[in-house]
């Protein structure tokens, strides 16, 4: 893990840390290209040439953007869509693992 997103994410519970983990994971796992990782606006940021995804956490939730959620809102209608078009998974809510890996991969390969 990047030494900056490590110390970004430190400060949270153990419960987002682990949510934090599980997706980043997946972000990795999505394809089998080489993934950037740094923090933009200190924001914890995923890159494949210019695409990105944004993991973005809170006290008990991850806010995870990228592109192609919103074409997804029929799969994902147990989990909250932010206007912006953000995917938002609590702590203790199941992830979406296989959505999600389809969104990731659609959006680092465009």
């Amino acid at each position: 893990m990047n030494t900056d997103v490590k110390e970004y994410i430190e400060k949270f519970s153990e419960d987002v840390k682990n949510l934090f983990s599980d997706i980043r994971e997946l972000i990795f796992d999505s394809v089998d290209r080489e993934i950037e990782e740094k923090l933009w606006a200190k924001l914890p940021s995923y890159y494949v040439n210019d695409n990105f995804i944004r993991l973005i956490p809170f006290k008990d939730h991850i806010n995870v953007e990228a592109k192609g959620i919103d074409l997804h809102k029929e799969e994902l209608k147990g989990y909250k869509l932010t206007p912006k078009g953000m995917l938002q998974i609590y702590s203790g809510q199941n992830v979406p693992r296989d959505i999600l890996k389809q969104i990731f991969e659609k959006t680092l390969t465009e």
